[in-house]
């Protein structure tokens, strides 16, 4: 039984995302929601709750033990990204790219 939890359009970039959830995947709950509570990277605190999402919905709608869970998958995929212009010099323009992310959490009892 796996218990699910997505966030999607995060305005962060993916790259950033996966240095983050490199650090969780596989490990116990309790020990991945430690590691994110001690990485001082912008994306801890996003998939902190999120992880915290993934053992709601595994506890409520299947009745898993919390303490028993483990991190099955944890994957990052590309959001849409917005285009932004900035004003260079002889009257340019360059494009700036603000990337977002989509973030997948499952996890399963071990």
């Amino acid at each position: 039984m796996q218990a699910k939890a997505q966030a999607r359009h995060i305005r962060i970039a993916p790259r950033k995302v996966r240095l983050v959830i490199d650090l969780i995947r596989g490990k116990q709950v309790g020990e991945a929601i430690s590691i994110l509570r001690h990485t001082s990277k912008a994306a801890s605190p996003v998939l902190e709750k999120l992880l915290n999402s993934a053992i709601a919905n595994a506890e409520h709608n299947y009745e898993m033990d919390p303490n028993s869970l483990v991190i099955a998958q944890a994957y990052v995929d590309e959001g849409p990204t917005m285009k932004r212009f900035r004003p260079r010099a002889m009257g340019r323009a360059s494009r700036i790219n603000k990337r977002t992310s989509h973030i997948t959490l499952v996890v399963s009892e071990k």
